[in-house]
């Protein structure tokens, strides 16, 4: 094996990298290769490929080596080594020489070159024998390190290093230690590194022991919180001394960002030197790794790409943009600041974005019903890319679009259809961006009747006329009662042309019923040519099949959003918006809007019950921002204006509940659980109704408040009451509660609601990930597992999990490693205990019916919806059937992606030589997952397998907070 070796060196053939490894080689420029003499090379990925080719003539031998299989097979080797070591500093940055080592073995082993793989381990080992014995014998001196820090050459304080290390690790516990941290930091330093440089050694050496103890993320944190205010405060400064230039640095930031027109001037009037004392600088020691790097990236402002807010600011200039209409603005500022920077509930992501700031465009959804006309079509599209340009996720309802082969009187001509137009509603989205920060995102929305139907499924298909296909585009079912029945029933349906029964599009419950049935005798007589009949079951089952092939359309539900909505008698519910979760009301002169905010549940528990006393405070607070967005709001378009401020309607959400449950100690497949959410819901709704009553009381009832289901005295449970007389039955829902409802109503009969609409669960994909729990509703997808974003990769591991198995002595590195081999699983680690294993059930491993029957029980309190995935392994067309159908009959108004297990393929990488680190998901293939054939966007949550998420964290995805 002495033939091996990393060197550039004579040897044939040397396989050419493949422009398909990458970028060109000028992409390489901004990387570089640290040797083990401390020396800084260019890298150079050629030099990969000698590598892995000696190593196969080492084993093979001339003859053996020289075939063009083994070349094919170096060359791709070489890609993926290449690949891999890009991925982990995507915007360029040093390798040590093991660093890319440790890629070539794991390639070879991933390649399942087992015997090249084993010859090229032990040669390394012997190698690292060999030089620690020479060294041994020099014993020469460490040399002295220089760095360059502003320009200026002085040599490495390691003891101001050490002392900054072992401050990010105090308090975390005996498990955390700088050594570790620091020897790695070392490694990757070079004579004359900028200092810049070191520090981001230290983060990146932190971060690769996060797997080994959770613990770390904190740790890294704090490391990356040194650098912040280095960038924003020009020095280093301890966390220590943080606290008194807090309040001195704060009305400076405001004044700055004035001055630089990215703050509104309006923030000077309030009283700076009281809200920068009331900054709690301890707080940003709350952050975790990805919760922090998400900011800095992302949220906080900055001037020519220099950050000029630090945390604490950020959340009290969001806190100050939401007060700007208080009468005591500072004390209220102050209210909505311990709220936020406490964690105990996050603002949607746009509220965060722009509070404060000149152009406070604050909603997070919006949606549109289009015309049958060209005016009409247009004007849908013009504000499309007006609301997606300043605002976020669109659902539009295209129902009332005439279908294909339909006449037009104009030029007596036939119309396409709704297909083509869809086309461009995509193409507008990819084009109108969000300014830069993130994609277009919008949800077009169907009715099951129309005779369109059947094309628009097949929309997401990756085969046939892609000009009549939309690959960047959300689509959505909205799917009457009566198609349900006939499902049940093994009825026919019939779908028709909304130019001939343009009322439909109106209706909902049994005047649908009636007036489709009229439809249909009018077929039965020969009086409607333009239709097509089939059996309701066929097309059910091609709306599974196509939402199992591509994750869309999805399924939603009209009448439980119509005949449970409280504004039905001033207007219909048309569709559900970008994250189904939002159920307003759209007409020609109105665009509902909606502002989303959630609480943590997680934080809201005292004793192992809910801390009602704190959650109604909470809410109180939550309640009142979310209604301050209303009026500060700025609005791209009049309708949108007109149809907020007339209803104002806000969605009030939940995340952690994965959290809750383990601190309750109960698995989410279990009757318990089921029973947790319909409390916690309860809960949640109750308290925020009672808010939206005292906020009436104070501020006036919203203006269409008359004749809607809470003037009338009924509340959502009420109506699920009204949903079973208008369905005939099919409703199996548990009602009961345990909170006095009847005090709610006897208020609400009193002073009104402030909002026509309180409650609505979003997905909160990137606000989870920066408070650091599980995202909205959702179950744990895996316990070790790495999630991708804009700001790199992150490895993310079970801190519930973590400490209990320490308490069992089992968290050790063979419980990483079997972890990463498992995709994040427990359920075939034997040596641990089963009831470990059902509390720490990952989402495939949870039965999908708890998923619905947990969401039926929230869905009884919630007077919107909920954004609800739907995850099933080893998916069946009857498991499939039987789940949506479930869904349908526990009342729920909408159901999200449908997420199913796709081929594993983990990547790892090395923290210490030959010691593997899960760090990508790479890109399998097998199965559906949701983003992965349905849409070009991806948070990569998977901790092996190809399941591509919602994903907020990357732009595509606007309103999921």
């Amino acid at each position: 094996m002495q033939t091996i070796a990393t060197t550039q060196a004579s040897v044939t053939p040397v396989p050419r990298l493949s422009t398909a490894a990458g970028p060109a080689a000028s992409a390489y420029a901004g990387y570089q290769i640290i040797r083990r003499n401390g020396s800084v090379v260019s890298f150079e990925p050629n030099k990969i490929a000698v590598a892995l080719m000696k190593a196969f003539l080492a084993v093979h031998g001339t003859q053996g080596a020289a075939s063009a299989s083994v070349r094919e097979t170096v060359d791709g080797l070489t890609e993926s080594v290449v690949r891999a070591l890009l991925r982990s500093r995507p915007g360029g940055g040093t390798f040590h020489i093991e660093d890319v080592q440790d890629q070539v073995e794991l390639g070879l082993m991933r390649g399942s070159h087992h015997e090249v793989a084993r010859a090229y381990v032990l040669y390394r080992e012997r190698r690292t024998q060999e030089r620690a014995r020479q060294l041994h014998q020099a014993q020469p001196s460490e040399p002295q390190l220089h760095v360059v820090d502003g320009g200026h050459r002085r040599p490495l304080d390691m003891k101001a290093l050490q002392s900054l290390v072992e401050s990010a690790c105090a308090g975390l516990g005996d498990d955390v230690t700088a050594e570790p941290i620091l020897a790695e930091t070392r490694r990757n330093l070079y004579d004359g590194v900028p200092i810049e440089e070191v520090h981001k050694a230290a983060i990146l050496a932190s971060r690769t022991l996060i797997e080994k103890s959770p613990a770390y993320t904190r740790a890294t944190a704090r490391l990356l919180m040194h650098t912040i205010r280095k960038e924003i405060l020009g020095e280093e400064i301890d966390q220590a001394a943080m606290a008194e230039r807090y309040a001195d640095y704060f009305p400076r930031f405001v004044k700055q960002g004035v001055e630089a027109e990215r703050l509104d001037p309006r923030l000077l009037q309030f009283d700076l030197a009281r809200l920068g004392a009331a900054l709690q600088a301890e707080r940003d020691l709350r952050f975790d790794y990805l919760g922090l790097q998400t900011l800095f990236d992302r949220y906080f402002l900055h001037i020519d790409e220099r950050r000029i807010e630090m945390p604490q600011a950020f959340f009290m200039r969001v806190a100050m943009g939401l007060a700007l209409s208080e009468i005591d603005r500072e004390a209220r500022a102050i209210e909505f600041y311990n709220v936020l920077s406490t964690f105990d509930f996050m603002a949607s992501t746009p509220t965060l974005f722009n509070s404060g700031t000149l152009r406070s465009q604050l909603s997070s959804c919006y949606l549109t019903t289009v015309a049958d006309d060209l005016d009409g079509i247009y004007e849908a599209l013009k504000e499309n890319a007006l609301l997606s340009k300043y605002a976020g996720g669109l659902g539009n309802d295209w129902t009332r679009v005439r279908a294909l082969g339909s006449y037009i009187k104009g030029t007596n001509g036939k119309s396409q259809g709704v297909v083509p137009f869809l086309k461009v509603v995509n193409d507008t989205a990819v084009a109108v961006n969000q300014g830069g920060k993130r994609k277009g995102a919008v949800c077009a929305y169907l009715e099951t009747w129309h005779l369109d139907i059947e094309e628009f499924l097949e929309l997401r298909k990756n085969t046939g006329d892609d000009r009549r296909r939309t690959h960047d585009m959300n689509t959505a079912n909205w799917i009457p009662d009566l198609f349900m029945r006939r499902v049940m029933e093994g009825g026919q349906w019939t779908l028709f042309s909304p130019s001939t029964c343009p009322d439909l599009h109106d209706r909902f419950g049994k005047d649908f019923e009636q007036a489709y049935v009229g439809y249909e005798e009018k077929v039965d007589r020969g009086e409607l040519k333009l239709y097509k009949r089939l059996p309701a079951k066929d097309l059910w089952r091609k709306m599974l099949t196509m939402l199992f092939e591509t994750g869309h359309p999805w399924i939603t539900f009209k009448d439980a959003c119509n005949v449970r909505s409280p504004q039905q008698h001033v207007g219909v519910v048309h569709s559900s918006n970008l994250c189904t979760e939002i159920t307003l009301n759209t007409s020609d002169t109105e665009i509902a809007v909606c502002n989303l905010g959630s609480v943590n549940l997680a934080q809201h528990l005292d004793g192992g019950q809910i801390d009602h006393a704190k959650l109604k405070r909470t809410i109180a607070t939550a309640m009142r921002m979310l209604d301050n967005v209303i009026d500060i709001n700025y609005y791209a378009v009049k309708k949108a204006r007109d149809s907020n401020l007339r209803h104002r309607p806000v969605g009030l959400g939940i995340m952690g509940f994965q959290d809750a449950l383990y601190e309750l100690r109960i698995p989410y497949a279990s009757q318990a659980a089921v029973e947790f959410a319909d409390r916690s819901m309860e809960a949640v709704c109750y308290h925020a109704y009672w808010a939206s009553t005292e906020l009436a009381e104070e501020r006036g009832r919203y203006s269409s408040y008359r004749g809607s289901l809470w003037d009338r005295g009924i509340l959502p449970i009420d109506s699920l009451k009204l949903l079973s007389e208008q369905r005939g039955g099919y409703v199996e829902v548990d009602t009961s509660s345990t909170m006095d409802w009847d005090a709610l109503r006897a208020r609400i009969a009193q002073h009104g609601m402030r909002n026509s609409n309180s409650v609505a669960i979003a997905p909160t994909a990137t606000i989870s990930n920066i408070i650091g729990v599980d995202a909205s509703i959702e179950p744990c997808f895996g316990n070790l597992s790495v999630k991708s974003n804009l700001s790199g990769e992150f490895t993310v591991v079970n801190e519930y999990l973590v400490r209990d198995l320490k308490k069992l002595g089992l968290w050790d590195d063979v419980m990483v490693m079997d972890l990463k081999h498992f995709d994040g699983s427990l359920r075939r680690i034997d040596r641990v205990p089963e009831e470990i294993k059902q509390l720490y059930a990952t989402a495939f491993e949870v039965d999908a019916q708890w998923l619905v029957e947990a969401a039926g029980r929230r869905q009884k309190w919630i007077d919107q919806g909920q954004s609800l995935n739907i995850y099933l392994a080893g998916a069946s067309g009857k498991k499939l059937d039987e789940v949506y159908k479930l869904a349908w009959l526990r009342g729920l108004k909408t159901t999200y992606y449908l997420r199913t297990m796709g081929a594993t393929h983990a990547e790892k990488s090395t923290v210490t030589a030959g010691a593997m680190n899960a760090v990508s998901s790479g890109s399998g293939s097998g199965g559906l997952s949701a983003h992965e054939t349905a849409s070009s966007s991806a948070i990569d949550a998977s901790p092996a397998s190809d399941i591509k998420f919602c994903s907020i964290d990357t732009p595509d995805c606007e309103a999921c907070q």
